[in-house]
């Protein structure tokens, strides 16, 4: 592994020499054994008998500041899961909205088989808020990883980058941490087991004026970049808030520093993005990946642009866009050649899920990862290790509520 150049007051050659990528298991690693079957046809026999509504609590691991448009994120968060019971005693749940409690009445008596096929997910898009919730209930009638009714067909480990450096040198406002508080943020994450880390840029939108913002995004990925060096790759992430002119001069502005991909500079669309990606490819930026589609994307341009080698991955959130969507997506990218990196931002369910949606399709260049804990979700036997990661091999997606 590469060592790490020392910076003040932080010695990085002394974390590579002692330590470790570790796996990533939170809670225990003992799931239910499978009682019902293992043929599709299983899910005939199985009626979806009543359901559950539940707000879980979770937190990130630290703070969370603002990126280039939100204030800051904070830390202590929760999310609405539903959880679905069949009359032959199995459950799944899942990540849903808020609401879903309005829209549940329709699986009431329905036969999984009814609203649900392993080979292709949910049967109809008025089952968005069930699609989690009912992969999960069929894994666990079928007793097998959600990954595996997806075919498998993706490799066992993926690469997944740190999503949680933000513009972390102005918090807290009383005793800002300055960019030593980024660098601690990087090295908490490297000590995690991520290899990539994705840096939030944009302070020029609205936090900082605007050439003062630039260059303080300047100085972040110099900074960063001269303390671990080649034992990381750097993702930047300007949540549209730059021009072309300031893309390009930040581009400039980091001069040789590698960087992995740029994330949404500006708002997709195809005069900036077709001047972006020739510029990329006249100025020795062949590698760096342009991608978008996260934030109120325009689906069918982003099609385009990624046809015609212009944009390198979509991102569209794996909640929002859904995940019977992105499978039904995912043969599309591939035949035209576009990369895949599902939005995950917000709790470590979603990372999850893409864990899966990667090992049972591939197709997926890099996941975001966003480290949560709960007393209240056992998150099951993921691992992360070395900057990747392999999706749980339980039933489902292997994951429970507490």
């Amino acid at each position: 592994m590469s060592r790490i150049k020392t910076i003040n007051r932080r010695d990085f050659n002394h974390l590579l020499r002692t330590s470790f990528a570790f796996p990533l298991i939170a809670g225990s690693l003992h799931f239910p054994v499978n009682e019902y079957g293992t043929s599709e046809n299983e899910l005939k026999n199985h009626k979806i008998d009543h359901w559950e509504i539940k707000e879980l609590n979770y937190h990130w691991p630290r703070p969370v500041g603002k990126n280039g448009r939100r204030d800051v994120h904070g830390q202590f968060h929760k999310f609405t899961a539903i959880q679905l019971f069949t009359d032959q005693g199995a459950s799944g749940w899942g990540l849903t909205s808020a609401g879903a409690s309005s829209s549940a009445e329709q699986l009431k008596g329905k036969l999984v088989s009814e609203v649900f096929s392993e080979t292709t997910g949910i049967l109809d898009r008025s089952l968005r808020d069930f699609d989690f919730a009912l992969h999960d209930l069929a894994g666990k009638i079928l007793d097998k990883p959600v990954y595996e009714m997806l075919g498998s067909q993706g490799a066992e480990w993926t690469p997944i980058y740190s999503g949680m450096i933000y513009l972390d040198e102005l918090e807290p406002p009383e005793n800002p941490a300055g960019v030593d508080g980024i660098l601690e943020n990087c090295l908490w994450d490297y000590e995690y087991g991520f290899r990539q880390l994705k840096v939030k840029i944009g302070r020029s939108g609205k936090w900082y004026p605007h050439d003062q913002g630039l260059a303080k995004d300047i100085e972040v990925v110099r900074t960063i970049f001269n303390a671990m060096g080649d034992s990381i790759e750097i993702l930047v992430d300007a949540n549209d808030v730059y021009s072309l002119s300031d893309t390009i001069a930040f581009m400039e502005g980091i001069g040789d520093i590698p960087i992995f991909w740029i994330e949404e500079p500006f708002h997709e669309n195809r005069e900036e993005s077709v001047k972006l990606k020739k510029w990329l490819l006249q100025n020795n930026r062949s590698t760096t990946l342009y991608v978008d589609g996260e934030a109120n994307p325009d689906h069918e341009l982003c099609m385009e642009l990624g046809k015609e080698k212009i944009l390198d991955a979509y991102l569209a959130d794996i909640h929002s866009f859904g995940f019977t969507a992105w499978r039904k997506l995912m043969p599309k990218l591939i035949k035209d050649g576009i990369q895949a990196s599902p939005h995950a931002w917000g709790n470590l369910l979603k990372t999850y899920y893409i864990a899966h949606l990667a090992r049972g399709l591939g197709n997926i260049v890099t996941i975001e990862g966003v480290v949560c804990y709960s007393d209240e979700v056992n998150f099951g036997n993921y691992q992360i290790s070395d900057g990747k990661i392999t999706p749980s091999f339980a039933p489902g997606f292997g994951m429970e509520i507490l």
